[in-house]
């Protein structure tokens, strides 16, 4: 029962992302900025943890996303 509890996600190219869905990992590849700022747009109100590659997170940081969620969210290393 998972009732309560939230997922986590990975938005990113999806070379660096796919292996995530192995986990249990919600996964979005997002291969341009539109992609991107699609995925984020798109996430399940259930999902409390966004891992991002670096490029997503140039894109969301540029666009402001990130700084008006509550989701909490981690960037890959370069």
């Amino acid at each position: 029962d998972r009732q309560g509890m939230t997922r986590i996600a990975a938005i990113g190219e999806q070379e660096r992302v796919r292996a995530y869905a192995l986990a249990g990992v919600l996964v979005a590849a997002a291969d341009d900025a539109g992609a991107a700022r699609a995925a984020w747009r798109a996430l399940p109100p259930d999902v409390g943890l966004v891992i991002l590659t670096p490029a997503v997170q140039a894109v969301l940081a540029a666009d402001g996303l990130d700084q008006h969620d509550e989701r909490l969210f981690v960037v890959l290393p370069a």
